[in-house]
């Protein structure tokens, strides 16, 4: 049989036999939660597959290598970032958005921003990327000049920087004294407020 056919029709740990769609999604999981484990810089292929229950071809057939992996996880993140901050309301609620996604897709989000990691020419990759970005550019343009300055540019690297910086900090527990009990994205709404008077 060939690595193409085994693949497609691959058994799981419990014996039922993935189908294509499957297979790569089973992958992408045992992925990602090695990742929210271990982080991205020890994932081997030969370990997902464990991990999966599949054979030891299965990943490198739907993702050729680690880099191809970790690519198509990164591609998936930007992709479920850009609805999110699509669904905001405000800029506000836009990082508000942003630090939720990080804390529901901690793995995702460590990848996402590790190019030395990605193929970071990959076209999936770069599509979703933009989106993100598009989305976050458009939340930043609809705050009135007066409370965000002059410079949208410059306005959304600095709301980009606040909710960045923000979701990083409390990942690595770097908060967990200023934040204590309280709701994180309730601080956060705090912040951005203190930084963007008329964004929300």
């Amino acid at each position: 049989m060939s690595s193409s056919k085994a693949s497609a029709n691959e058994k799981g740990p419990t014996g039922r036999r993935y189908h294509h769609g499957d297979l790569r999604r089973a992958i992408l999981t045992a992925a990602l939660d090695a990742i929210a484990a271990d982080g991205p810089s020890g994932l081997s292929l030969r370990d997902l597959a464990r991990r999966a229950g599949v054979s030891h071809a299965a990943p490198a057939h739907h993702f050729k290598d680690r880099a191809g992996l970790l690519t198509a996880i990164a591609a998936e993140g930007f992709g479920l970032l850009a609805t999110a901050l699509r669904e905001a309301a405000d800029l506000k609620e836009a990082g508000v958005r942003y630090v939720r996604f990080a804390r529901e897709h901690p793995a995702h989000f460590q990848v996402m921003f590790a190019p030395d990691l990605l193929r970071t020419g990959d076209l999936e990759l770069t599509t979703a990327r933009a989106l993100a970005g598009d989305a976050l550019r458009e939340a930043v343009t609809a705050v009135p000049p007066e409370g965000r300055g002059a410079d949208a540019r410059l306005a959304g690297v600095a709301a980009w920087s606040l909710a960045h910086g923000f979701a990083t900090l409390l990942l690595g527990h770097n908060l967990d004294g200023p934040v204590g009990d309280q709701d994180p994205e309730e601080v956060f709404r705090e912040l951005a407020a203190m930084l963007f008077r008329h964004a929300g």
